[in-house]
């Protein structure tokens, strides 16, 4: 029986997302223990953003013209170096150097997407990035238990594991991938420059691609507004007992939402697709969100902040798959590169703006003002919705 190309890919992505979720739980807090404010460490996630929206559209346009498989060596070595650097720091400005050289080379998922486009039928790709979903899952479901457990001893040890993961996924593309891969790159393919903006311009005077570029971008304002804070708003308002959160909380609360994007990712992702389509399946992953946010703001004991894990997390784990695979089915072939290209700068832009929102809202006790913020976020991209994603849906 001839292997699934997608298997090595998974392999590869959920190994890569292991070392990122043992690291996310802890960053903040990691910051604040070389001095950093809270709206100082909610720049390191910027920092990464920005560097990565410089560099990701050059390894974007390496990998369509040369192939997959060099290009995501040469990210995910850089990754392992940014890991080591963190483990190692001495100094807060070491912290934001980790950050900012794995920023430089991030092209792991972009370059991930961009082999399932490859490899898989438009009508196939929901599920097909459904894989990466369930990658993610899996991931915050073990690494982030692992970075709470290891932080329990050494702040550097959750880095040191991360580092580990990464040397694992560089192994993983270097004997899984194929070493002769053909380039794929067709004429129009070459991803987008970040001063092109005729090129951003081309894509959004299509109307029905634009719709779906503005909700793929609310979405993640919302999603890195929640990610970029949620640490330092659990060390000072939710409590296990009585003590507030510390990484060992944080980490298992993170686990929590895993264990619920897996089982959607890898249970019902295809049935939903098919009872709902992915229009109607965007509407609710949306409203999900926002709710579990809405929640959120109220939450300071176990159980409220269980039922926000358990709506946000489903919300995440559907709304991603369904808008990329919308929006990879309005781009041509050679355009697959481009248009992922596009959706991953959205998402550099909006982890440059939200989280800093988050650190000087939390800063100044409006941590309730931060979930209600990621709420609203995720309400208008529910309103949004039915623009662009039936017009996608219907072709």
């Amino acid at each position: 029986m001839r292997r699934s190309p997608l298997v090595p890919i998974f392999l590869i992505v959920l190994v890569d997302v292991l070392g990122l979720t043992i690291v996310i739980p802890l960053l903040a807090i990691y910051a604040e223990s070389f001095g950093a404010s809270p709206t100082v460490a909610s720049l390191l996630i910027p920092t990464f953003a920005a560097c990565q929206l410089l560099a990701g559209p050059v390894l974007g346009r390496l990998s369509d013209r040369h192939g997959r498989r060099p290009i995501l060596l040469i990210s995910q070595f850089g990754t392992l170096l940014g890991f080591v650097l963190l483990a190692e720091a001495r100094t807060l400005w070491m912290v934001f150097a980790g950050r900012a050289l794995d920023g430089m080379t991030a092209g792991n998922l972009a370059v991930a997407q961009a082999y399932i486009a490859d490899h898989t039928p438009p009508e196939k790709r929901a599920r097909a990035f459904g894989l990466i979903g369930i990658a993610f899952g899996l991931g915050f479901l073990i690494g982030p238990a692992v970075s709470g457990w290891l932080s329990h001893y050494d702040y550097s040890a959750p880095f040191w594991a991360a580092a580990c993961m990464s040397a694992m996924s560089i192994a993983g593309t270097w004997f899984l991938l194929p070493r002769h891969e053909k380039p794929t790159a067709e004429p129009g393919s070459a991803r987008i420059g970040l001063l092109e903006w005729d090129r951003y311009a081309e894509f959004f005077r299509r109307p029905e691609l634009r719709g779906l570029l503005i909700q793929f971008f609310v979405y993640m304002i919302a999603f890195t507004l929640f990610t970029g804070g949620f640490a330092l708003f659990a060390e000072r308002h939710l409590r296990w007992g009585d003590a507030l959160f510390t990484p060992r909380e944080i980490g298992f609360t993170f686990a929590g939402a895993g264990l619920v994007g897996a089982i959607v990712q890898g249970g019902f992702m295809g049935r939903l697709v098919a009872a709902l389509g992915e229009s109607r399946l965007a509407v609710v992953g949306f409203g999900s969100l926002a709710a579990g946010y809405v929640v959120l703001g109220f939450a300071e004991t176990i159980p409220l902040l269980a039922v926000s894990t358990a709506l946000s997390a489903f919300g995440g784990s559907v709304v991603r798959p369904a808008l990329t695979s919308l929006i990879t089915q309005l781009g041509a072939r050679g355009e697959q590169g481009a248009v992922l290209g596009l959706t991953q700068s959205l998402s550099s832009v909006a982890a440059i703006c939200a989280p800093p929102i988050a650190g000087i809202l939390i800063e100044h006790d409006l941590g309730h003002a931060w979930a209600w913020l990621a709420a609203a976020f995720a309400l208008v991209g529910a309103l949004l919705a039915p623009i662009g994603s039936r017009r996608a849906s219907d072709r």
